[in-house]
C-alpha cells in the first residue's frame, strides 16, 4: 500500500526532524519570510521505497556573520550546505568531532539541485554550542588536499512539505510513540539526551559513535549509498536506455530492442549471462530465460529468493502438497546436486572461454602496441635521418663556400705579393736616382762655393796692382775647374794655388 501526502510541517525548537508530523503552522514562521532568509528545497529516503521532501528556511550569509551580535529569531539549529558525498557518514562525524558531545541530533538531506554534495542538519543543546560551531567551522576546509569549504547557515526552521512511499515503512516520531526505537547497531535506545542521533539520508537512524566507526558510503541497514554511480550508457552506441551489462566482463550494451549490442557482444565472446540493469535481473541467452535465484524488492529495497513455480497449481503458487516430503526432499537433493554440477560446468567452460577471449584481446593488444612502437621507431629514425641529411648538406655547402673563399684569398694573396714587389723595385729606383740628385746637388754646392770664395778673394785683391798683368788659368780639381790667376808676381801665384788646393785637396 502506497500513499502520497503534501503537508506543511515546521519543525521547533524542541521537536526532533526525522519524520513528517501531522500537520502544524510555526507562529512565528511567517516573520522571516523576508530577504533575509534563503529557502533550499530537500529531500530524503530511498526514492525507489519512499520519499520525504521539505524547504530548509536558512538566514542568509550575511545574517549569519553576524551572529555574535545577536540575530533576532537564531535558534541553536544550523545547516552544513555542501558537503562533498565522498565524504562518508564517518568521515563527518570525525570532521566535527570536537562537537559531538553537544550535538542532539543531525539529519543528512539531499538538496536539490546538488547532484553531487549532501546537506546536513544538526540541532545543538545549546545556542552558545551554536555559535561556537558556526565561528570554527564556518568558511574552513573539509581537509587539506581539497577545495571545498564548509558553509555554515543558522537555521530559521523546517518545513516538510510531502511524502511519498509504501505507508508501512512511516515509522511514528519518538514523541508520538510510548517505546523509543532502537539503534541497529548497538540496539540501545535512540534516546537524543543521552547520545546523539544521526538520521542517514535513507531515513535510519543510529548513534552518532555507531555510525562514526561505519567506514563504507552505504547505510548499514538497507545498504543504499549515497553517493549515486554515475549513469551507464552502451558501450557502442552511447544510449542510456534498456542497458544489460555481462556479468562476465562487464562489457555494458543496449537490448535487442534497441541496438542489441549485449546480443552482439554474446556472439562474438559467448558470454552468456547478462545482468539487465534496471531490474537487476540474469538473463541466459544461451538457455533463452530468465536464470537468477535472487531479486531486489521493490517493497523495501532488500534480496529476496524468487519464488519457485509448481507444477501442479492452477496459478503456479508452489504452496500445493502434491508430492510427499521423501520425494520432496530427494527432488530437492537431486536439483541441488544437478544445479552444482551444472555450475560448476558452466563456471568452467565460462572462465576457459574468458581466459581465451582475454588471451586473445591481449596478443592483439601486443601486437598492435608492437606495431605501433615500431611505426615510431621508424618515423623517429626517419626524422633523426632527414635532420641529419639536412645537417650534411649545410656542412657540404659551407665546406665548398670555403673552398672557394680559400681559393679566392689565394689569388689575392700572389697578386699583392706581385704589386709589392714591384713597389718595392719602383722604391729602391726612386732611392737611387735620389741619392745620384743629392749628390749632384753637393758636387755644384761645392762648385759655387768654391765660386763664391774666389770671387770674395779677387774681390779682396782687386785693389792692388799686381793682378793686372796676370792670366786666368783653368785647373781642375776632383772634376772641378777652378780659374787660377797668373800673376806677375810669382809668390802670390803660389800662395792662392795653395789656398785653393787646402780646401778642395786632390783625390
Amino acid at each position: 500500500m502506497s500513499s502520497s501526502s503534501s503537508t506543511a510541517v515546521v519543525a521547533g525548537d524542541d521537536e526532533p526532524f526525522r519524520q513528517p508530523l501531522p500537520e502544524m503552522i510555526c507562529d512565528d514562521a511567517s516573520a522571516f519570510d523576508n530577504a533575509a532568509t534563503q529557502t533550499f528545497a530537500f529531500s530524503s529516503g530511498n526514492p525507489r521505497i519512499e520519499e520525504t521532501r521539505g524547504v530548509m528556511h536558512l538566514f542568509s550569509s550575511s545574517s549569519s556573520d553576524n551572529s555574535n551580535d545577536g540575530v533576532v529569531g537564531r535558534k541553536p539549529l544550523v545547516c552544513v550546505l555542501g558537503v562533498p558525498n565522498h565524504m562518508t557518514y564517518a568521515d563527518f562525524c570525525q570532521f566535527c568531532a570536537s562537537f559531538i558531545q553537544h550535538i542532539l541530533e543531525m539529519r543528512i538531506v539531499r538538496t536539490d539541485g546538488m547532484d553531487d554534495q549532501y546537506s546536513v542538519l544538526i540541532r545543538f543543546d545549546s545556542q552558545d554550542s551554536a555559535d561556537k560551531f558556526y565561528q570554527h567551522f564556518n568558511g574552513r576546509q573539509f581537509n587539506s588536499l581539497e577545495e571545498e569549504v564548509c558553509h555554515v547557515l543558522f537555521t530559521v526552521y523546517v518545513q516538510f512539505t510531502g511524502y511519498t512511499g509504501s505507508l508501512e515503512h512511516v515509522q511514528p516520531a519518538p514523541t508520538s510513540s510510548t517505546e523509543q526505537p532502537s539503534c541497529p547497531v548497538c540496539l540501545e535506545r535512540l534516546d537524543q539526551d543521552t547520545s546523539g542521533i544521526l538520521t542517514t539520508i535513507c531515513n535510519h537512524s543510529f548513534h552518532c559513535s555507531c555510525i562514526s566507526k561505519w567506514t563504507d558510503s552505504s547505510c548499514p541497514v538497507c545498504r543504499y549509498c549515497q553517493q549515486q554511480p554515475e549513469k551507464s550508457i552502451c558501450f557502442v552506441c552511447q544510449t542510456s536506455e534498456n542497458l544489460w551489462m555481462c556479468v562476465i566482463c562487464g562489457f555494458v550494451g543496449c537490448g535487442r530492442y534497441k541496438g542489441g549490442h549485449a546480443i552482439i557482444h554474446w556472439k562474438e565472446t559467448e558470454h552468456c549471462y547478462s545482468l539487465e540493469l534496471e531490474t537487476q535481473r540474469v538473463w541466459d541467452y544461451a538457455g533463452d530465460n530468465y536464470v537468477h535465484r535472487l531479486i531486489q524488492s521493490k517493497t523495501d529495497g532488500k534480496l529476496v529468493e524468487l519464488n519457485s513455480h509448481c507444477l501442479h497449481g492452477k496459478d503456479n503458487c508452489g504452496s500445493c502438497d502434491c508430492v510427499d516430503s521423501g520425494t520432496s526432499d530427494a527432488l530437492l537433493s537431486s536439483k541441488v546436486e544437478a544445479i552444482v554440477n551444472e555450475y560448476n560446468e558452466l563456471l568452467a567452460a565460462q572462465l576457459e572461454n574468458q581466459k581465451i577471449y582475454y588471451e586473445t584481446l591481449l596478443q592483439e593488444a601486443k601486437e598492435e602496441t608492437e606495431k605501433i612502437i615500431s611505426e615510431a621507431v621508424k618515423k623517429a629514425i626517419a626524422q633523426k635521418l632527414q635532420k641529419m641529411q639536412a645537417k650534411l648538406d649545410r656542412c657540404v655547402t659551407e665546406k665548398k663556400f670555403l673552398d672557394d673563399l680559400n681559393e679566392n684569398l689565394l689569388k689575392n694573396q700572389e697578386m699583392w705579393k706581385a704589386k709589392i714587389s714591384e713597389i718595392e723595385e719602383r722604391e729602391k729606383m726612386a732611392l737611387r736616382a735620389k741619392d745620384d740628385k743629392i749628390q749632384d746637388s753637393e758636387a755644384q754646392l761645392r762648385d759655387l762655393m768654391a765660386y763664391l770664395e774666389a770671387e770674395k778673394t779677387l774681390q779682396q785683391l782687386s785693389i792692388s796692382n799686381e793682378i793686372k798683368d796676370g792670366t786666368v788659368l783653368p785647373m781642375h780639381c776632383s772634376g772641378l775647374t777652378f780659374l787660377v790667376f797668373s800673376l806677375s808676381s810669382n809668390l802670390f801665384s803660389d800662395l792662392l794655388v795653395g789656398e785653393v788646393m787646402a780646401q778642395h785637396p786632390l783625390s
